[in-house]
Formats: C-alpha cells, sequence, structure tokens
C-alpha cells in the first residue's frame, strides 16, 4: 500500500489542475468590502473556468426567462429588460478575461460585474420575500407532483442563484482596482436602468422585472401598484450601497498600496 489516502490524492490533483500560484494577492481590506473568507475566495478563482460556464448557463436561463416581457417590449428597450442575465454574463467575461490575462484592459468590464451582482444578485431575494404574492403557493396534494415542483423549485433556484451572485461580486476586488472611471461608467449604467425601469421609461412601460404584485389590467401591467414603488426604492437603494462599496474598495486598496510603499 502507497500509504497515500485518497482525500490526500483528492488535494494533489486539485493543487495540480487548479494551482493556487497564479491567484492575485489577497489584500488587507475592510471586512464589508471582503467578507468572503480568503479560502473562499480562493476557491472561486481556483475553479474560475467552472464558475464562468455556470454564469453563462445561468445567461442562457435568464434570456430565456425574459421571453415573456420581450415580447410585451419595444426592441428599442431590450438592453434594460434582461437585468439579471446581464449581470452573470458581465461577471463570466470579467472573470475570464482575468483569467486570459487581461484584467488591467477592461476596468470598466470589472465594475459592471461587481455592480451588476451584487445589485440583481440581491434585488430578487429582497422582493421575493417583501412580496407575499412572490411566494410559491399550494400544498403537494394540491399542485401535485410536477406543479409543486415546478413552483417551490423555480423559487428556491432564484434565491439562491442570485444569492450566489452577491458572493462572487466579492471575488473582483482581487484583480480589480475599481477606478475613478470604470466606477463612473456602472454608475451612469445602473442609474440609466433604474431611471427607465421604475422612474421613466422612455418608450413604452417601464422595464423593470415583472412583478405578480402588479396586476394585468386591459393592455398593460398596473404599475400603481405600492409593489412597483416598493421594488424601485429596493433598486435604487442597491445602486448606492453599490457605489458605497466600490469606491470604499478603491480607497482601501490605494491606501494599502501607500502603506506598503513607506
Amino acid at each position: 500500500m502507497s500509504g497515500v489516502s485518497a482525500t490526500d490524492r483528492v488535494r494533489r490533483a486539485y493543487d495540480r489542475w487548479f494551482p493556487a500560484d497564479d491567484l492575485p494577492d489577497r489584500p488587507d481590506l475592510p471586512w464589508f468590502v471582503a467578507p468572503l473568507p480568503g479560502w473562499l475566495e480562493d476557491l472561486g478563482l481556483r475553479l474560475v473556468w467552472l464558475v464562468v460556464l455556470v454564469n453563462l448557463a445561468g445567461t442562457a436561463f435568464g434570456f430565456w426567462f425574459y421571453g415573456f416581457q420581450f415580447t410585451v417590449t419595444d426592441p428599442v428597450m431590450w438592453p434594460f429588460v434582461p437585468d439579471s442575465p446581464m449581470a452573470t454574463l458581465f461577471i463570466a467575461l470579467s472573470l475570464a478575461v482575468w483569467k486570459l490575462g487581461y484584467a488591467d484592459r477592461v476596468p470598466w468590464l470589472h465594475a459592471l460585474a461587481f455592480f451588476g451582482c451584487i445589485k440583481l444578485g440581491a434585488w430578487t431575494p429582497v422582493v421575493l420575500t417583501i412580496f407575499p404574492v412572490e411566494h410559491p403557493a399550494g400544498s403537494l396534494a394540491a399542485l401535485g407532483t410536477v406543479g409543486f415542483l415546478r413552483e417551490y423549485g423555480l423559487y428556491t433556484f432564484l434565491v439562491t442563484s442570485h444569492l450566489a451572485m452577491v458572493l462572487e461580486a466579492f471575488l473582483v476586488h482581487r484583480y480589480a482596482d475599481f477606478s475613478a472611471g470604470a466606477v463612473a461608467l456602472a454608475v451612469a449604467w445602473y442609474t440609466l436602468n433604474d431611471v427607465v425601469d421604475y422612474l421613466v421609461p422612455i418608450v413604452g412601460d417601464p422595464t423593470h422585472t415583472l412583478l405578480n404584485a402588479e396586476p394585468f389590467v386591459g393592455t398593460g401591467f398596473d404599475h400603481s401598484a405600492p409593489a412597483h414603488d416598493i421594488a424601485a426604492a429596493v433598486a435604487i437603494t442597491l445602486t448606492v450601497t453599490c457605489v458605497f462599496l466600490a469606491l470604499s474598495t478603491r480607497a482601501a486598496k490605494l491606501r494599502a498600496e501607500l502603506e506598503h510603499r513607506g
């Protein structure tokens, strides 16, 4: 017998196929801008191609999920409809670009990924929690096995997958500095998104994700329902939160760099 346990063999294979020596250093940042433990950050970065593939699959699912909303939205406003799928696409591209060695060339992409994953990743679970009508309803006996799995399975998937988006957003600080220009672009995009989603749709109706709490009346959805304003407040609050976190990360990294030079 070799004396090497199965656990050791798995660990060696993991280290061989997913080496840690090419990972960016973990800066000493405040807990609120780097809340994940170091080992979890390293795991996400070491399994980066798997994370990229999962996000691309989520992007494809998201575009399918928004299929109906595309049909009732003027095509000129389509870029503002699939918020979460765009966020997962941004993070997939951001991670892929870092892994390929081009992270410094697209700082704006990293900022968009960070903002999108935190904002949309948190917005969906919050909205699904606030509005009882959004929760699945019915027992196994009432819905049947397929109906039960569809209702509760989709609800669980939406909540957990979006929370995972928030977690992966906190990988970005390992390879991005959140320059002022990059943050400004992300702020501009997501502020515009909030405006057309809730305040001034420009063309047609507001483009935010359709809410069951907004009833369908006549030829469209009733955006005068309280749910609209609550969803807007959550979205705008999260946009402001992203600005704070991005700029706090930048300030902390600059401070650490100055201390290192000193």
